[in-house]
């Protein structure tokens, strides 16, 4: 999206422009304070910061990012093909079981939150 461009463009010219780039880190947009890309590992630890700083209860990861980006682009309609390339997968079984667990999850909340079934 245009605002995602925006942010992106800002962090690149005003943030990473200032920080000492390791030699082989130079094609990474995020690195960490040595000027070396993000670890997954710190990746977790800066999610579950961000979460507690906004006082969030519920605990996410990276692949709760990664989960919802492929269950908003199939509720609205994505090609199932479209979000394994996007997601990586080899094989669209695993789409199709990774899509499945979320749609039984939803369908699990709806039944127990919706006014008719009290």
């Amino acid at each position: 999206s245009d605002v995602n461009k925006k942010y992106i463009n800002i962090y690149h010219k005003q943030v990473r422009s200032h920080q000492k780039i390791q030699k082989g880190f130079e094609d990474i947009l995020f690195l960490n304070r040595r000027g070396k890309q993000l670890t997954r590992a710190m990746l977790f630890t800066i999610i579950k910061q961000l979460a507690i700083k906004i006082g969030l209860s519920k605990s996410i990861s990276p692949h709760t990012f990664r989960h919802s980006f492929a269950t908003h682009l199939l509720e609205n309609g994505a090609d199932l093909r479209a979000i394994q390339q996007m997601l990586g997968h080899e094989s669209i079984t695993t789409t199709e079981v990774y899509m499945h667990l979320d749609r039984t999850h939803l369908a699990e909340v709806v039944n127990r939150f919706h006014p008719r079934q009290n």
